[in-house]
């Protein structure tokens, strides 16, 4: 029998930290294949809704996979070219199987971003204006506990509801929470982490808990306080999408 040489276990040790090494990257990338199959495959959309019966499901919407809870859908509209995150909850009245009437209950106008881990539940009327942009876990609803009765649970009390209404062309900063009976103008920005309630005016921003208007815009003097960081520059005109993404992939030159 051979005597081990020297270095034999360091060798060995060596090739099956390699072979180790190449079956995690093998499977790693494996799986991450798979997860891409099964986002892709398990994503909502008109031509693929799944199990979903939406009232209106518009053409260029895609709910990504996993979906949150979602019932009620025959009283829930998704207009055109919405873009629903993952894990994102949308509910039309207080439970699945109840009968609620013959208009819809929630409402979304075309081009709604809806970011992961957002909730929009509508026991009542909510209606999203067409190009609102919400960040990951906002959180929109008409109902509320009650707890008039101080020796009841909380839990236990009818709750209160009031219609919601966001303008179109609003963006709500991650976090953001929007109370029953809000009412929110065009073009508002609400920051992450506020909490509205009541009437917001077209072209406010709002903050806070609860949230108050701390800029607005006025057409004669523009924004009040003025805004401290520089206008964004335009796109040029005529620049087509294939054209900004082209752009985008180029490697930056660094010689």
């Amino acid at each position: 029998m051979r005597a081990r040489e020297p270095g034999d276990h360091g060798a060995n040790s060596s090739t099956f930290s390699s072979l180790s090494a190449w079956r995690r990257r093998f499977l790693a990338s494996a799986v991450h294949r798979g997860w891409r199959w099964v986002q892709e495959a398990g994503a909502v959309t008109a031509e693929h809704p799944g199990r979903l019966s939406f009232r209106r499901l518009g053409s260029g919407t895609r709910l990504a996979f996993p979906q949150g809870t979602v019932f009620g859908e025959a009283w829930i509209e998704l207009g055109d070219h919405c873009i629903i995150g993952e894990q994102v909850t949308l509910t039309a009245g207080m439970m699945p199987g109840l009968d609620l009437g013959a208009d819809p209950i929630l409402t979304l106008g075309d081009g709604v971003v809806l970011g992961r881990g957002s909730h929009v539940i509508a026991d009542t009327r909510v209606t999203i204006g067409s190009d609102t942009y919400c960040g990951p876990y906002v959180y929109i609803t008409s109902t509320n506990h009650s707890y008039d009765d101080p020796r009841q649970p909380v839990g236990k009390q009818w709750p209160r509801m009031e219609p919601v209404t966001i303008g179109p062309g609003c963006w709500l900063g991650t976090g953001a929470v929007v109370l029953p009976g809000a009412r929110l103008g065009r073009n508002v920005v609400v920051a992450a982490g506020a909490v509205v309630r009541g009437e917001v005016p077209d072209h406010s921003v709002v903050a806070g808990a609860p949230a108050r208007v701390v800029r607005s815009w006025d057409p004669v003097r523009g924004w009040e306080p003025p805004l401290r960081t520089p206008a964004p520059v335009p796109i040029p005109e005529g620049v087509t999408p294939a054209q900004l993404l082209a752009l985008g992939e180029l490697e930056p030159d660094t010689h």
